[in-house]
């Protein structure tokens, strides 16, 4: 009961601020300007959301599929934090009055609208890098124990690699300030997480695909 005490405090606070900074947007440090439809802000919010919503699926079925603490702890912080940023980046698009969907190619504010580089991108349900396909979403979940969480670790170390790119184009492209400030926090967030996970890795005698 304490650790289940610990988990809900932790994610009401995590919502509490997820609602601050949502705000903060409406009087953000950028002017006051309401970024266009075909923005880098715009369109970083519209596919991270999309980007995080798979990493916060895989997440969860890992926390299925896995009794290992340590891999169990991982998915959970993972699928809060995701979930929680993608409800900032939703509600920004809301405040902007701007669409949550699009009619161009995902990444076409990065000018990579017509690409399909990146490790797991590029079909089969893959909309942009690092994005595991429809196929690797099915194989995860019918793993278990050490196979469900080395395949888990490897797909989600090509997630937060894709992630990584582009949180780092919205903050050498976006104009919102506090967007900005919450892309650079993705990039250090993930790449700490990115080495944990290879850590993780070599315990379990595997290595982050190639």
């Amino acid at each position: 009961m304490r650790h289940v005490g610990w988990i809900a405090g932790a994610a009401a606070a995590a919502l509490v601020a997820a609602g601050a900074i949502t705000y903060a947007v409406a009087e953000d440090d950028g002017g006051g300007k309401v970024p266009a439809a075909d923005s880098a802000d715009a369109g970083f919010a519209r596919d991270m959301a999309v980007h995080h919503q798979q990493a916060v699926e895989m997440s969860y079925i890992v926390r299925d599929r896995t009794e290992d603490t340590e891999v169990r702890r991982l998915a959970y912080d993972i699928a809060q934090t995701q979930a929680n940023q993608r409800g900032m980046l939703l509600g920004w698009l809301d405040l902007w009055g701007l669409p949550k969907v699009s009619a161009d190619a995902p990444m076409t504010w990065m000018g990579m609208g017509d690409m399909t580089s990146g490790s797991g991108s590029g079909g089969d349900g893959a909309l942009m890098p690092g994005m595991a396909t429809d196929t690797e979403m099915k194989k995860l979940g019918t793993l278990s124990g050490r196979r469900a969480e080395v395949y888990y670790l490897q797909l989600m170390t090509d997630h937060h690699k894709g992630g990584v790119h582009m949180a780092e184009g919205c903050a050498a492209r976006c104009t919102v300030g506090v967007e900005k400030r919450l892309a650079q926090g993705m990039v250090e967030a993930q790449e700490s997480e990115i080495a944990l996970m290879a850590d993780m890795l070599k315990e379990r005698g595997a290595k982050p695909r190639p």
